[in-house]
């Protein structure tokens, strides 16, 4: 679906983007905004056909991503249904590389095809650029380099221009998760990569209701492969969910920009803290990581006893959750105990601060 704008989406800035590409084009008493199609079948001899296949609704929604991202977009079930699509193109016995502190649903996919030996894969520092070229160098099979910057949950930043040069030079697929940047704020395709992951589930519906994943590329051959699977397989999303989804991105860019005022204010404040060992923050987005002193006893005790921040594993929403990440048995041994990751909200930022300054045991103003 092109944009429906006069002006051409390359004159337009992201955050005019978010608000109209994918709508309908501008007629008297056409629809403002698109109506979600309930179909799952199509008269014939026409593009969509069967509702496996295609959806206006979802076409709108691809439409407003793919424009921000500089690629096309694919609408999925979930950000795992993406995830494993995209894992779905590794010939048999082929290698993956990828950060040994992911999302940890990659992390049990990656574990789950090298135990049934589908592929192998080799976890690392993606911060440490020497390593992960000298990691798909030792391996002649490596087919993708996954990756997550920032990383979920330790928050470390990838040198993604430099590993993806270094990946193309040995014919690799480079692949990066962009959940936590946003096309707001990063805009992988523009810096070497093949292939851009999200889980809409987070920042781009941001209202904590949608279930919801997508592909980004800008190589048309990959972007036909991709298809195929998702149709062959059934990966798709719901037309209400992604009308969803697409409400709201209208509101990404507004959403985004509060959170991230909000996080960077709060990792200034905790890092202040005498309760705080370590604050992590990469100086941009919404996330924040703080190692509690005490360790999980004493993390846990945080996550009980706040009252406006709510004790959830998601993120990306409009209201403030945190959790301690090694109460899952999945994470990375190397995260900290005591490491609780803060998804900032829009809330105000006094509010949220007196509630974690209570929570952790001392006044709400660090002087």
């Amino acid at each position: 679906m092109p944009p429906s704008v006069d002006q051409p989406a390359d004159d337009l800035r992201p955050a005019t983007i978010t608000v109209t590409a994918g709508r309908p084009a501008h007629a008297p008493d056409a629809p403002l905004n698109p109506p979600i199609t309930m179909a799952s079948t199509y008269v014939a001899t026409g593009d969509l056909e069967y509702g496996r296949y295609g959806n206006p609704t979802w076409s709108a929604f691809e439409d407003v991503l793919g424009t921000l991202e500089g690629g096309r977009a694919l609408a999925f079930a979930s950000g795992m249904a993406a995830a494993t699509t995209v894992l779905d193109l590794v010939s048999q016995g082929g290698g993956v590389v990828a950060p040994r502190h992911s999302y940890s649903g990659t992390v049990m996919v990656l574990a789950d095809l090298e135990a049934r030996g589908r592929l192998h894969s080799r976890l690392v520092d993606i911060a440490d650029t020497e390593a992960v070229i000298a990691a798909m160098n030792d391996d002649e099979d490596c087919a993708v380099l996954w990756i997550e910057s920032p990383t979920n949950p330790a928050l470390e930043l990838a040198d993604i221009p430099a590993l993806a040069a270094a990946a193309h030079e040995l014919g690799i697929r480079v692949v990066v998760d962009n959940t936590f940047a946003t096309p707001l704020r990063q805009q992988p395709l523009s810096l070497g990569a093949d292939i851009v992951v999200h889980s809409a589930t987070k920042y781009l519906a941001g209202h904590s209701d949608v279930q919801l994943g997508a592909l980004v590329v800008d190589d048309d051959e990959v972007f036909a492969a991709l298809k195929s699977r998702r149709d062959l397989v059934g990966a798709i999303p719901g037309p209400f969910e992604t009308w969803l989804a697409l409400r709201g991105m209208r509101t990404l860019h507004v959403r985004l920009d509060r959170a991230q005022a909000n996080a960077k204010e709060l990792a200034r404040r905790l890092g202040e803290h005498p309760a705080i060992e370590e604050v992590r923050y990469p100086g941009f987005g919404a996330i924040v990581a703080a190692v509690v002193a005490g360790g999980a006893p004493a993390a846990d005790l945080l996550a009980h006893d706040v009252r406006l921040w709510v004790h959830a594993t998601s993120l990306g929403g409009v209201e403030s959750t945190l959790e301690r990440r090694r109460r899952w048995k999945a994470e990375a041994a190397t995260i900290p105990e005591g490491l609780v990751r803060l998804s900032v909200g829009i809330e105000d930022v006094e509010d949220l601060w007196a509630d974690l300054a209570q929570a952790l045991g001392s006044p709400s103003v660090v002087e």
